[in-house]
């Protein structure tokens, strides 16, 4: 009798397990998918960075991502290494398939002459010629779905592509190193260097995935930067996102590092720059923007975004000084906040700080961060976080 309960109570365990196990394997299929959409980061734009895992029998049969744009998109990719494996398989895929013409032919009706008999998706696409339609027209041709796996992961990789496809504009990311006491350089102005080498190597990681980097003319020249996404080794990668110098009056160097660098640089100037230094930096490969003045005398900021945007910038990191991040929190339009805190006091009443600006006029107008997380980087510590939009510009 004890034998046959515990038969009974092992078999109920096990049919219990199953459901448990087919979620997670679930997950490992869409986080490989996950990890795929990650590498292709910074080589998609303006088209989004997706990765899809075609499934049969519990193996992975095909995988892939996005290419480059004009090249096939990350289901066909992983179809195509699937082969006529693909019939009756399961697809898995970071963002809903497109169901319409571009560059290139719609996803899903690929997705349907390969046979495939379920496709799973972490996020739907928000672009409204998608939104749901390509889900849609799976289904009515047979093929199970379903939206949502692992969707709050897969939704980051995404919101730089949403800002952009819903209102044109760039996705901004406001990016500083501090120490404990909010400096980021000396009194002396010297900033070199503030956090570890793990910080700064994850900076690289993150300017690896953006389109444009962003600074002020006074971090040109106070620190020459190269402004430059390199791998590992410290090499300029073939792919550079834009630079972009907020110059007024047309004072960058025509030595200095970053005209030299791999790449394209835009020096953004306001209409009364003068026409000599607008003419030096045209000649020594740089292109010159000419904006309107906003109220603080430089270049309008809001003009500048929607310039960049019809550009094809999807995202941006400022990895300005104080004033130009101070700006840019004032005219409300940083959309996400890197913040790197190094375990060190700096002191000095003249050192600089990360944001300056107008500022909060009272603590209840302070910028709020929201959905805020703080990760060990090495001996340094980084704050991400997105500024609550009613308090921005209070």
């Amino acid at each position: 009798m004890a034998d046959h309960q515990a038969f009974h109570v092992s078999t109920l365990l096990a049919r219990q397990d199953k459901p448990r196990k087919r979620a997670n394997a679930r997950m490992r299929h869409m986080m490989r998918a996950i990890g795929l959409a990650r590498q292709a980061l910074g080589t998609t734009s303006p088209n989004p960075a997706v990765g899809a895992v075609v499934v049969k029998g519990g193996a992975v049969v095909g995988s892939g991502h996005t290419m480059p744009p004009g090249g096939n998109h990350a289901e066909i990719e992983a179809l195509l290494m699937a082969g006529e494996a693909a019939r009756g398989a399961t697809l898995y895929t970071t963002l809903e398939p497109c169901c319409h013409f571009g560059r290139t032919p719609p996803c899903t009706r690929a997705i349907v002459a390969a046979g495939i008999k379920e496709v799973r998706a972490a996020v739907q696409d928000p672009n409204p010629v998608v939104a749901g339609q390509g889900m849609a027209e799976l289904e009515s041709n047979g093929i199970r779905v379903s939206v949502g796996e692992e969707s709050e992961t897969a939704a980051e990789l995404y919101e730089a592509f949403t800002k952009h496809i819903l209102t044109g504009l760039p996705f901004v990311i406001s990016k500083f190193a501090m120490s404990l006491d909010g400096k980021i350089a000396s009194h002396t102005g010297d900033s070199k260097w503030v956090t570890g080498p793990e910080a700064r190597a994850r900076v690289q990681e993150i300017r690896r995935g953006i389109d444009a980097v962003m600074v002020g003319v006074n971090t040109v020249l106070i620190d020459n930067p190269q402004l430059t996404a390199r791998n590992g080794n410290g090499e300029p990668l073939s792919r550079q996102p834009l630079r972009v110098v907020l110059d007024s009056q047309a004072h960058t160097p025509i030595d200095a590092r970053l005209l030299s660098e791999p790449g394209s640089t835009l020096i953004v100037v306001t209409k009364d720059a003068p026409e000599p230094g607008v003419a030096t930096l045209t000649s020594a490969g740089a292109e010159v923007l000419r904006l309107e003045a906003g109220p603080d005398g430089r270049p309008d900021l809001s003009a500048l975004m929607a310039e960049l945007g019809k550009r094809g910038v999807v995202s941006l990191f400022a990895e300005a000084g104080g004033t130009l991040q101070g700006a840019l929190f004032d005219s409300g339009i940083v959309d996400k906040v890197y913040a790197f805190i190094a375990p060190v006091i700096i002191g000095g009443l003249g050192a600089s700080s990360p944001v300056e600006g107008i500022g909060a006029i009272r603590m209840a107008n302070a910028v709020r961060m929201e959905r805020s997380r703080m990760e060990r980087i090495g001996d340094d510590w980084l704050v991400t976080g997105y500024p609550h939009r009613n308090r921005q510009g209070g």
